[in-house]
This record gives structure tokens, C-alpha cells and sequence, in this order.
């Protein structure tokens, strides 16, 4: 009789490109998926299963509490059976708020915030007492936020010259503004006389505002007429409006734009932690909870284990296991008050591993893309652990990766293909490791490094000198010029520091590639990211005589019933969201007067159909052909003009940033992890791309840990030897053939993939 096996089942998948596929995923075990950036991975483990586990999990709860809830669309498939609770592991990027912590985000902080209200002495009073966001708790000069941050009147200001000439150098107080304009229109100021040049009493009041007690009004035309309008002086005004907020929720003006006319200091009254005084008088053996936080985990979790007061250790037991858990996966060196904005991807990564793994549920598929991303090879061996200790928790563990040491781990094999976009979404292999080398996959397992033996030669270098940013210690190093340059090393060794900090702060002008998401909006198209939208709504207008806003789907040219959005989704109050095709346009977007009009036999949703190859084909206009050969050069020939970059993998977006910077005639490129999300088989397109910037004259320098990068490079310079204060020294310049010969920690696995 046939034994039944646990396994889930997924039949006719069709989100995004799959192929009506049917698959069977084995609980319990390790499944890795691989393929091409933009093969399927994502759609049949996160746009089909992780958000079917998801949808099913929250039928569980009545319907008062669903409306509270995410709600889910039902994935494109016929049938999808024995799904267990998922946790997701993404790649997104962690929140950007200035205020979150290594503490906030693990959920430690509430717990030791809770430790100190309880235990420590002289007692303060509630938990939310000791945070720098009570009204109690925070400080009273840098109203919590650890930094005083002083507006510097000679950036924002040019003495010489006039308000009309722009003497206010801060743009959003400049003429350009309406603050600016009231400034010269007011009355209260001569527009046309240097600053300088202005009696005591006229310069004080624009710069300082009126004396205390007093009040200054002047009147602000508007198309109602004349209103008055307080006058508070320019410097209270940036404080005001630029200071005393949260700047990072500014929308017109930028957080770099505020701090480049700014100067920051630890705040002096609580040293830099942002809180009340009062509050830290409140210690725990011999610590206040500010020094708390600025411990080491590995000097933490003994402290945490030292409490013997009953209620004490009853709150301290609940904060070790994820104090436990960084430490486990590599991080003890980083302290609960780091900034998470600071942190290196690698670092991000395994703090967002850190905070799923803390439960002792089990039979739960864990989900996780990529998260080999920003690690180095020695990294990856803890990562695999972890791995194995999940499945031998009777878990089932569903991993999206391109690391070929953690596709060799893996129980069980899916490769999707054979190609990306419109040419993938098909299973090419599925079975154990050993069978994936006879199929005829992309993915290598007995992949070998090839060591560059013929390195280019620098007759000159950039210069960096005692570099002290983060953890560098006195860094001073000289980077070879038009070469390939692979600076590597364990996450957290100061390699964002050199590079993205020192060295960008000494050579300005160089074109950064980090690994920021772009703008995903539903309305963003590959064609308006490359900036050829407008370029083809021209040539359209051109030939049909109508205006170029009808070939926009933004504008008047929009389909009248779904508002240019391609679908709709009708309101079925408390059921399952459903995203509907619209009827009316076919889910083309466009109104059928838009339609109507060609150019070379083909409209306008038919020419954003075209790849870009077929593009090629199509247009003429030199600046279209260019861009094309971009998208080309980083191998994303197979997209098409229309597509929407929300829809885009990963690794596609990195190199769709690539593409758009390869527009600039740049001396200098910098780019962060270029491999992140690229198969060993895009690496190799990427590799040839960086290897003829560099044969034209540029010079191209990579963070990577990607061991085929490293060895393809010119020159390696190697940071380390751990992560943060034990981080920040070079271990090593010199060529690949140099490094086998090294004893550092990424010269051992080069030579282990020789």
C-alpha cells in the first residue's frame, strides 16, 4: 500500500509568469529554489504560497477582527492544499525610522525598559518612563532624539549678497519659495541690499526675529489678497520647522538637505541617549539604562543572568533567548541602542532572522529569501546551521537562493527557468542535489573559482587617510585607479565605512549603486524609470498630431473606468480582496481613443508590449536606442517597455540601477553587493559589464562577498578581522593570486573554491 506522504500541494500556478505549473514541496525538509533573477522563484513561494498560508490563517479569526487584519487576494491557482502557518523572512529593507533601534526592533528594549521600572533604584516610576519618547522621559534639550543638531548661519546664508540674489542658500527659505518670495515682498527687509550691508536692527530681526516679547507681522499676498503673516526670524523658523520634528517624515525638503546646513553634536545634558537626567539616575548594578544599551550583547546576556531579584529575573528570563539568538548568529558585538539604519546588509539580514527564530513552535514553514544576501562565506556556515536546527524542529524550511553552498544543504531542489520574465516560470529540475548535475540545469554544484592570474596594473590611486568613521581605526590606504577593485570582509568590518563614507566624503563625484529599493509604484514602468516615457509619447504625438498627455495613462489618455490602473477592485466589504482585469480596457489602461492612434502599425499599449530587444527594432531615436543598450548590457534584454517595476525580482532592480546609471560618463563607480540577487550565471554577464567600464577608462570598485567577483577583480583589499570594534583594520591588499597565499578568513574560502 502506498505510504501517504505530508506534503503541500500546489496545482495550475499562474501568478505573474508562471506556466500553470503543479508542484509537491516535502514538509520538514530543506527546499531550496533557484533559477534566473526573474525565472518564478518569488512567484510560486511568496505570490502563491506564503500569501495562500496567509489568507487561510486569517479565515481562522471572526470577521469584526479580520477587518483589523492584512487581507489577502487568492493567488492564481487551482489548488493549494496542506499549507502549514508560515513566518516570512524578506528582503526588504528595515524600517527607516531614525528612532529604531537593535533593542526596539527585537523587542528587547520594552522588556528592559519594564526591568528598570520594576528593579531599579531609586525606583522612577513606569516603563514608559524610561523611553526617550514619553513626555517624562525624554530630554528636555534634544527632545529625545540623542543629537542637538544647530542650524549654521553660514551655510544658510551668504552675507554678500541680497535676498533677491539668493543670499538664503537653504532652498526651502530661498526665492523659490513661497517663504523666500514673502521675505522680499513683506516689507520688513530691502530685497536688494546685501545682508551685510543691513543696519544692526534690520539684520537681527531677519536673522534672530524680533526682541523677546515683541511681535513682528508682515503681509503675505496671496491671489484673496493681502494676509498678515508672523515673522519669527530665520534661524527660529529652521528650528522650528526643520529641527524640532522627526525629519525623516519631511516630504519637500530631504533629511541630507537639513544636515548640510547643520552642524550635530552628542547632546551634552544626556549624552547622547536621549534621555531625561532624572532617569538615569536609575541604575541596576552599578548601570543606568542608558549604559545598558550601550553594552555589547556579549557583555549584556551576563548581566541579564546575574539578576536575582525574583521579579527581576521573571522579566530578564523573557529578554535573553533573543539577546541569545544575535549572539548565536554572529552578532555579539553589536548593542541594543545601534541604530538599525546603520547597519550593514548582512548585519540587517541576520537581525531579521534573529527576531523569527526566537519561537519554540513547531511544524511551521519557515520562508526565507536569500538570506546568504551580505553575508561572507564564514557568515553563511552559521546561517546553515541555523537552517538545519529549524528542520530538526520538525519545521519545513523554503529557501530562495543562488549561494551554492546553501543549495548543497538542500533536501530537496527546485530550479525554475530556463530563462527570466516571459521565457521562465517553468520547473526545469526538482529532486535531490546529486541528480540537478545530470538535468540540464543552469545551476552548477561542482562550480569552481576562476583566479585572475593577468591583473590589470594602476599607474595611479585614490587616497584615503586615517579614516576614523564607525569602527575604522586610522584607515589610510591607496585605492588603484582604472581597475577592478573587490574590497570584501565579515559583515560589520567597516567596508560601508570606507567606502560609502570616507572615501565618497574625499571623491564626491562618483556614481553610487547601493542597495536601496527604487520607487515601486503600480504606475512606474521600466520605460518611465529609464526616462524614454516622454521621449515616446513625442514621437507619438508628432506623427498623429494629438497631444503627447494622450499617451499617457496618467493623464488624458487614461481608460475612463479603471483610471489607467488596468483593473479594478469592486468592494466586497468583509470577503477576500479580488483584483479584477477591467472589462472596459482589456487591462491595456488605455481609453479607446488613445488606442486609435499608431505609430509603425503599432499603438501605444502594443508598442509598451514590445521587449526590449523588439524596441530595438522599433524606434529610431538615438536616445531610445542608447537606453535599450543599457537594459541590454545588464542582460535585462528580455523585459518589456511596459512592465512594472513593482513586479521586478531583486536581483532585476539591482541591475535595472545599474542600467540607469551606466547613462553617466562616470570616472568612478561604486556599487554596493552588485551580485545581490543575480544566479551564478548573471554574475558572469554582470562581470563582463564591469570588466569593459573598466577597459573604457573607468574605474569600478565593488563591496562584495561574492567569491567569483573577487576573483575576477584586479585588486582585493580585505577589511576586518571581525565585525564592529573588532572590525575597522585592513587585513590584506593585493591581487586575487596574491590572496591565496593570505591567512585571512575570505582567503581561506578562495582558496577552498580553487
Amino acid at each position: 500500500m502506498k505510504e501517504n506522504k505530508d506534503e503541500i500541494v500546489l496545482r495550475g500556478l499562474r501568478e505573474n509568469n508562471l506556466k500553470n505549473i503543479d508542484i509537491n514541496l516535502p514538509k520538514e525538509q530543506i527546499t531550496v529554489f533557484t533559477g534566473l533573477s526573474g525565472s518564478g522563484k518569488s512567484s510560486v513561494v511568496f505570490d502563491t504560497l506564503a500569501t495562500e498560508s496567509r489568507r487561510q490563517m486569517t479565515l481562522n479569526y471572526p470577521l469584526y477582527v479580520r477587518n483589523q487584519m492584512p487581507r489577502y487576494e487568492r493567488p492564481r491557482a487551482d489548488l493549494m492544499q496542506h499549507l502549514s502557518p508560515v513566518i516570512v523572512v524578506e528582503q526588504k529593507p528595515v524600517g527607516d525610522n531614525t528612532r529604531s533601534t537593535v533593542g526596539t526592533y527585537m523587542d528587547i528594549h520594552p522588556l528592559i525598559r519594564l526591568l528598570f521600572s520594576r528593579i531599579g533604584t531609586p525606583a522612577i516610576g513606569s516603563a514608559t518612563d524610561f523611553s526617550n519618547q514619553s513626555s517624562f522621559g525624554k530630554c528636555p534639550q534634544c527632545n529625545g532624539f540623542g543629537e542637538v543638531v544647530y542650524p549654521d548661519l553660514h551655510k544658510i546664508i551668504d552675507l554678500d549678497k541680497s535676498l533677491r540674489e539668493y543670499a538664503v542658500k537653504f532652498k526651502p527659505l530661498s526665492p523659490s519659495g513661497w517663504q523666500g518670495r514673502w521675505m522680499m515682498t513683506g516689507g520688513l527687509f530691502d530685497p536688494d541690499l546685501s545682508i551685510k550691508e543691513y543696519p544692526e536692527d534690520q539684520y537681527n530681526l531677519l536673522i534672530y526675529g524680533p526682541p523677546e516679547g515683541e511681535r513682528v507681522f508682515a503681509p503675505f499676498h496671496t491671489k484673496d489678497g493681502p494676509h498678515d503673516h508672523e515673522w519669527d526670524g530665520l534661524l527660529p523658523r529652521f528650528v522650528r520647522l526643520y529641527i524640532n520634528r522627526d525629519i525623516t517624515k519631511l516630504k519637500q525638503t530631504s533629511q541630507e538637505d537639513v544636515l548640510a546646513v547643520s552642524t550635530h553634536t552628542l547632546c551634552p545634558t544626556c549624552d547622547g541617549s536621549g534621555l531625561n537626567p532624572e532617569v538615569l539616575k536609575s541604575k541596576i548594578n552599578g548601570f543606568n539604562i542608558a549604559q545598558y544599551d550601550k553594552l555589547e550583547l556579549t557583555e549584556l546576556l551576563p548581566e541579564l543572568q546575574n539578576i536575582s531579584d525574583p521579579l527581576g529575573e521573571s522579566i530578564a528570563r523573557q529578554a535573553i533567548p533573543n539577546v541569545q539568538q544575535l549572539i548565536d548568529l554572529g552578532l555579539g558585538y553589536l548593542s541594543l541602542s545601534r541604530k538599525m539604519e546603520t547597519l550593514s546588509g548582512g548585519e540587517a539580514q541576520r537581525v531579521k532572522i534573529a527576531r523569527h527564530l526566537g519561537s519554540s513552535l513547531n511544524n511551521i514553514s519557515y520562508i526565507f529569501d536569500e538570506p546568504s544576501a551580505g553575508l561572507h562565506p564564514e557568515e553563511v556556515d552559521m546561517l546553515i546551521g541555523m537552517l538545519k536546527g529549524l528542520k530538526a524542529n520538525h519545521n519545513t524550511v523554503i529557501v530562495i537562493e543562488h549561494d551554492l553552498s546553501v543549495i548543497k544543504v538542500a533536501d530537496e531542489i527546485v530550479e525554475m527557468g530556463p530563462g527570466a520574465g516571459a521565457a521562465g516560470g517553468e520547473i526545469v529540475y526538482q529532486g535531490k542535489p546529486d541528480g540537478l548535475q545530470k538535468a540540464s540545469a543552469l545551476t552548477k554544484l561542482d562550480h569552481k573559482l576562476e583566479i585572475n592570474m593577468h591583473p590589470r596594473e594602476s599607474n595611479d590611486h585614490f587616497v584615503v587617510t586615517k579614516a576614523n568613521t564607525n569602527n575604522l581605526k586610522d584607515v589610510s590606504i591607496d585605492i588603484p585607479k582604472n581597475v577592478l577593485v573587490s574590497v570584501c570582509g565579515v559583515s560589520g568590518s567597516g567596508k560601508s565605512s570606507l567606502l560609502f563614507e570616507a572615501f565618497s566624503a574625499k571623491y564626491p563625484d562618483i556614481i553610487k549603486v547601493s542597495q536601496g529599493r527604487i520607487g515601486i509604484s503600480s504606475r512606474s514602468t521600466l520605460a518611465t524609470y529609464m526616462g524614454i516615457m516622454d521621449d515616446i509619447r513625442q514621437i507619438l504625438a508628432k506623427e498623429t498630431g494629438q497631444p503627447a498627455g494622450l499617451f499617457s495613462f496618467n493623464s488624458l489618455g487614461a481608460c475612463p473606468v479603471c483610471d489607467g490602473k488596468g483593473v479594478t477592485t469592486p468592494d466586497v466589504a468583509f470577503a477576500d480582496p479580488v483584483t479584477v482585469v477591467c472589462e472596459a480596457c482589456g487591462g491595456l489602461r488605455y481609453s479607446d481613443e488613445a488606442l486609435s492612434y499608431v505609430y509603425k502599425g503599432k499603438n501605444i499599449a502594443e508598442i509598451l508590449e514590445l521587449t526590449v530587444d523588439e524596441a530595438k527594432e522599433h524606434f529610431v531615436m538615438p536616445k531610445i536606442l542608447k537606453r535599450m543598450d543599457m537594459l541590454d548590457e545588464v542582460g535585462l534584454n528580455y523585459l518589456t517597455l511596459g512592465q512594472t517595476t513593482s513586479s521586478l525580482s531583486g536581483g532585476e532592480i539591482q541591475r535595472l540601477k545599474l542600467a540607469s546609471h551606466l547613462q553617466n560618463e562616470g570616472q568612478i563607480y561604486l556599487l554596493d553587493e552588485p551580485s545581490l540577487g543575480l544566479h551564478m550565471s548573471d554574475n558572469g554577464k554582470l562581470l563582463e559589464l564591469f570588466q569593459r567600464l573598466v577597459n573604457k577608462g573607468n574605474s569600478v570598485i565593488i563591496i562584495e562577498h561574492n567569491l567569483d567577483f573577487i576573483a575576477a577583480s584586479d585588486w582585493v583589499i580585505e577589511l576586518g578581522p571581525g565585525g564592529g570594534k573588532r572590525g575597522g583594520t585592513i587585513l590584506f591588499e593585493g591581487t586575487p593570486q596574491e590572496m591565496l597565499s593570505a591567512d585571512t578568513l575570505t582567503a581561506k574560502w578562495l582558496k577552498d573554491g580553487v
